[in-house]
């Protein structure tokens, strides 16, 4: 009988011994699961940086075992932000996943941001491209593009085109656009895509140029009609159709905004190069590509960190001009 009631006691110890080096086993491997990476994102949750931020973030994880903490640090169209990873160590610790206004826009727009897009940040690689679409009330006497050009210029300053606010790209490309086609059509700034977009749907004001996320809905309910997108390709989906400015003409302008992940300068090679790596196997993943499209972002991957660093080159020197011709400056 006692060595029954022995054996019964060694079984339960036995288990609650098992329990417990299970327990310590799981919490040793989420304690040690890899390091931990903070991705600074220079806008308030839930906007579509934020969205992909978190959604990469997940990835990430699964890709390569270490934690990614998203650190939402909004203020001055992202350039807050991008100051503080211009101080962060280089160690591949911290990261950001940079909007194309802080980088490329506000350094010739603000006479002072703490940091030299060119020289502060090592590139890992393009994310995607948030494409503008440009929209009117469907009330207004013209369907297309061409027909729009055609009623601005036989009534000049009549139409209005409302913006996110001085400086922004909807101001930028929408100002570039009209010199292009040579039309007189009155800027109206607003502070953020919502306050404008809400004025055109009720007729105050005639057009507006904002990310296919902020206006999809509105197209979709025919509230808004969509004359043309801003990025190289057609969209889809409800804008299914909708042509490109550049297949209407207007090759040099590029009405998008981009997302690209970078490092402080300085960072390690081979940091950036597993970065990069982790990347494009997260972004080849069908499941990533949809539910990136259906934030309202096309992806669109480096093909390598020196082509993701040329072309921040090459968007610096063309935003630069841009502000430059439009005469814009913010304090």
């Amino acid at each position: 009988m006692y060595k029954i009631k022995n054996v019964r006691r060694q079984i339960v110890l036995g288990g609650i011994l098992g329990a417990i080096s299970t327990l310590i086993s799981a919490q040793t491997k989420i304690d040690n699961s890899g390091k931990s990476v903070k991705i600074i994102v220079g806008f308030p949750p839930g906007q579509a940086t934020d969205s992909v931020a978190r959604l990469l973030a997940d990835k990430f994880h699964l890709a390569t075992g270490d934690n990614y903490i998203v650190d939402n640090r909004p203020g001055q169209g992202g350039s807050m932000a991008l100051g503080q990873l211009a101080k962060s160590p280089p160690n591949g610790s911290v990261m950001m996943i940079v909007h194309m206004s802080a980088i490329a826009t506000n350094p010739h727009l603000y006479p002072n941001v703490p940091y030299d897009s060119l020289k502060d940040f090592d590139t890992v690689g393009l994310i995607g491209d948030l494409p503008f679409v440009l929209v009117c009330n469907p009330s207004l006497p013209f369907k297309n593009l061409k027909e729009l050009i055609e009623y601005a210029k036989a009534n000049p300053d009549v139409l209005t085109n409302a913006s996110s606010g001085n400086g922004t790209v909807s101001h930028l490309a929408m100002e570039k656009f009209k010199r292009d086609a040579g039309v007189k059509i009155t800027h109206v700034p607003y502070k953020g895509s919502i306050a404008g977009l809400t004025d055109v749907i009720s007729g105050n004001v005639s057009l507006a140029l904002e990310t296919a996320s902020s206006v999809r809905t509105y197209v979709e309910s025919a509230k808004l009609r969509a004359l043309a997108v801003g990025s190289s390709r057609q969209i889809g989906g409800v804008f299914s159709g909708v042509p490109t400015l550049r297949e209407l003409g207007f090759k040099d302008i590029n009405a998008v905004t981009w997302l690209m992940i970078i490092y402080p300068a300085g960072t390690p090679k081979n940091i950036i190069a597993s970065t990069y790596a982790a990347l494009t196997t997260v972004m080849a993943n069908p499941e990533v590509e949809q539910n990136l499209t259906t934030i309202g972002l096309i992806p669109r991957v480096s093909k390598s960190p020196e082509e993701a660093s040329a072309y921040l080159r090459s968007e610096y020197k063309f935003w630069g001009e841009s502000v430059k011709s439009s005469g814009v400056k913010l304090e």
